[in-house]
């Protein structure tokens, strides 16, 4: 049974939605999509992995609300964020007569809803989806805000659409299943949430860090609604990334999208490489005076709670360079780097030297 449900609200006008988050709550699923104008038939997308621990549930239960559901599934893992699933998954929603009276239901982790949400806003040129994200890192992070995508050999989501989640649906039990290393990566996009808006949220976490880490389903709760709220004020501010705002969402994630592509995608989890992209921003920070060192040490010190790396692999420094200057903040191959001015206050920096860069990439190889 769903107990203490909390609803965070996405302010975006007409395009305004609810964040349900409980303990429980995803079997109420079928009535939030019921909820939507004129539904008749659900498109359920899941991957290999959490279709048989959720998926299929949610499947039987929305069939059982009356919907047509058609249950489509992908391979686990970032390397199914490319165009060939996407064509794959367009040509099954035709066969399954998908309209816009269906509703596409991702159901998984960020790979899932970020491919799901693609899919749904460029098939028949948009239709609605429903967001329930089984891993942290999408629940509070991916699955809020509308950015939908997939990955190129060369670039981490630079083919994608900003399209909104008519609903999003956080059940914190899925969290009890998910392996202790993918929830690791979930929980570096949480300090980053501290770092970059909410000082007393950093220093909660350092506090709280041990039943964090227990999955303490209260504290998990509340750790995950403040994350939403902290995104929802932000997306609400700049949805589509117009006045560059929402760019502070972005904070270590430059440094980040070049060592997953150089990697190989999947080789090191998104949320490992955001927390080592977290330090390389860190220390950039501080060379170039913006900074003391504590911030960089405050930051190791909870990400080593976390269980996260925070030393960069053996890779080629010159290559990450030019893999960061096709990051999406960059203007005129010119490099643009979101970096703290102090614990809970970042900012979007250009003419950031390179020889600094560098530095701060080969800094945090040597560890």
């Amino acid at each position: 049974m769903a107990v203490s449900l909390l609803h965070v609200p996405v302010d975006l006008g007409d395009q305004s939605y609810s964040i349900e988050i409980g303990s429980g709550n995803l079997a109420q699923l079928p009535a939030v999509v019921q909820q939507l104008a004129d539904v008749s038939h659900a498109i359920v997308i899941s991957d290999s992995e959490v279709r048989p621990l959720y998926a299929e549930s949610v499947s039987q239960s929305l069939e059982a609300a009356g919907l047509r559901v058609d249950l489509l599934e992908i391979a686990a893992g970032e390397s199914s964020k490319a165009a060939e699933t996407v064509a794959h998954l367009w040509n099954a929603l035709l066969q399954a007569g998908a309209d816009r009276f269906s509703v596409v239901v991702a159901v998984g982790g960020g790979v899932v809803g970020d491919l799901a949400g693609f899919v749904a806003a460029s098939y028949a040129r948009g239709i609605r989806f429903v967001q329930a994200p089984t891993t942290l890192l999408a629940q509070v992070d991916s699955s809020v805000g509308g950015k939908v995508g997939i990955n190129l050999a060369g670039g981490k989501n630079m083919v994608g659409a900003f399209w909104q989640p008519a609903a999003v649906v956080i059940d914190t039990e899925t969290l009890t299943s998910l392996p202790d290393r993918q929830f690791s990566a979930g929980l570096a996009e949480v300090v980053k949430y501290g770092v970059i808006m909410d000082p007393d949220f950093f220093s909660l976490l350092e506090q709280q860090a041990a039943a964090i880490w227990e999955r303490d389903a209260e504290t998990l709760r509340s750790v995950v609604a403040r994350c939403c709220q902290l995104k929802a004020e932000v997306v609400a501010e700049d949805e589509r990334e117009t006045s560059g705002r929402r760019a502070i969402l972005n904070y270590g994630h430059t440094f980040c999208h070049a060592i997953e592509a150089l990697s190989g995608y999947g080789t090191i989890l998104h949320g490992e490489a955001v927390s080592i992209g977290m330090i390389c921003a860190s220390r950039l920070a501080a060379s170039m005076g913006r900074i003391e060192s504590a911030v960089t040490d405050r930051q190791l010190a909870l990400l080593a709670q976390f269980q996260l790396p925070v030393q960069l692999p053996d890779l080629d420094v010159e290559e990450m360079i030019q893999l960061m200057r096709r990051d999406k903040k960059s203007q005129h191959g010119e490099l643009r780097f979101v970096l703290p001015a102090s614990l809970g206050q970042v900012e979007l920096v250009e003419g950031v030297e390179l020889e600094l860069v560098r530095s701060a990439i080969q800094e945090s190889q040597a560890g």
